[in-house]
């Protein structure tokens, strides 16, 4: 599945006028991951976003506009979701999903890299 590239210039633009952060762009999902510091922040799948947050939010997070659940092997991950276009046509509301994602980064653990062991 292709991803929406208007979308990633869009989040790539914002991610990059965010100071102190590191951002490298990892092809995964099916669409672009953004890694924030070495951590997986937010992706552009499709024609949404995959965002991951404090799942403690996610009473919060599941009423905003455009939410939709992320489901892995028929169960929901908690922490994470998509949003479709609708939840992020305007500015404020684009700038509150990745600020959501930002948030939760600097708490976030990092994945395991494959092949290294404890």
């Amino acid at each position: 599945m292709a991803f929406n590239t208007k979308l990633a210039d869009r989040l790539r633009e914002y991610l990059a006028s965010v100071p102190g952060i590191r951002i490298e762009e990892k092809r995964m999902f099916s669409g672009m991951a953004f890694m924030v510091n070495g951590k997986m922040c937010i992706n552009v799948s499709g024609d949404n976003l995959m965002c991951r947050f404090d799942p403690a939010l996610q009473e919060v997070v599941v009423g905003r506009n455009g939410y939709e659940p992320m489901i892995m092997k028929g169960r929901e991950l908690i922490g994470y979701c998509y949003v479709s276009l609708e939840g992020f046509k305007t500015k404020r509301d684009f700038e509150y999903w990745v600020n959501l994602c930002l948030d939760f980064n600097s708490k976030a653990k990092a994945s395991k890299k494959p092949g290294k062991k404890k």
